[in-house]
């Protein structure tokens, strides 16, 4: 007798077939992905990201009366200088950890991603010294490298952190620089890990700019929406002590906790999510963040 087969049963062999091919291919897929994921991080089961207790950044809902926490206005501190260096590499001849760092800007009501924004980083190298104010030093004190215990209680307005502006002592302009944001807000920057000088703790300066115009010179008119800090958890700062240049900071340091700009509030108050290898921090760390801010504004710090 000759076996006969309906066309629903041929039907439901041959969806059973691309059932089971789509299947191994999906998981084909999630196999390379997660060699891909995987791979970025295999160097050490020390990676480590963000700070004890960080917080998932939020996504944006329709439901919610505001859509991002905006981020906190600091104090501008006395080492700015104007936006006069387009780029997205700032780190010129300073040696350090390699940090790549990125940003995300977005209204803070609308959670829209700001676009053709400037932003403005600067900061102290891995002695403790700001560009065009090299004179300065790194504000004195003296002392001994980090340690797991407080070591630099400020007494009195914090060297680099408040206070009037001070104008450039040099033309140097090492770990200064400008960049706008893309279509998404983000704005990328190549630098390195910061070190610390009296009265502060590792920190890296903001601003953030809108309604101005992109120019040769650089960048200008419009306004400043946001100035801030940003800044890195003990851990990772730490672990950057044990090499070197930082080592030789001999300088006082102050922690976080210690700090007194800080405003203790996590990510909303400028606390960088980090991703390094915990064994081998010297090869680099990678930072980001986003920074809602309010565009009709005005906050010069």
């Amino acid at each position: 007798m000759t076996d006969t087969h309906s066309p629903t049963d041929a039907r439901s062999s041959e969806e059973k077939r691309k059932l089971a091919r789509r299947t191994v291919l999906a998981a084909s897929s999630a196999a390379v992905t997660a060699v891909g994921v995987g791979s970025a991080f295999a160097a050490s089961d020390g990676a480590t990201a963000a700070a004890s207790g960080a917080r998932a950044e939020a996504s944006p809902s329709a439901s919610e009366g505001a859509c991002y926490t905006l981020t906190s206005e600091l104090v501008e501190g006395p080492y700015y200088i104007d936006a006069d260096k387009l780029r997205q590499d700032v780190t010129e001849d300073q040696a350090g950890i390699p940090l790549h760092l990125t940003l995300k800007v977005i209204d803070a009501e609308t959670c829209k991603p700001l676009r053709n924004a400037a932003v403005d980083i600067w900061h102290c190298n891995a002695s403790g010294i700001y560009s065009g104010y090299e004179s300065s030093g790194s504000g004195g004190g003296g002392g001994t490298p980090p340690t797991g215990a407080p070591t630099g209680t400020p007494t009195g307005p914090p060297p680099g952190g408040g206070g009037g502006h001070q104008e450039p002592t040099d033309d140097t302009r090492y770990l200064r620089g400008t960049w706008r944001t893309d279509r998404h807000g983000h704005v990328t920057f190549r630098t390195v890990f910061p070190g610390w000088y009296r009265g502060r703790c590792v920190h890296i300066h903001v601003k953030v700019h809108v309604d101005g115009e992109w120019t040769d010179a650089g960048y200008e008119g419009g306004h400043t929406c946001h100035t801030g800090q940003l800044f890195f958890d003990e851990k990772s700062v730490l672990l950057s002590a044990e090499v070197e240049p930082y080592a030789s900071n001999t300088t006082t340091r102050t922690t976080l906790d210690e700090d007194t700009i800080y405003p203790d509030n996590g990510h909303e108050g400028g606390l960088l999510y980090l991703m390094y290898d915990h064994h081998r921090i010297a090869r680099g760390v990678r930072a980001h963040l986003t920074l809602g801010v309010e565009p009709d504004e005005t906050n010069n710090g």
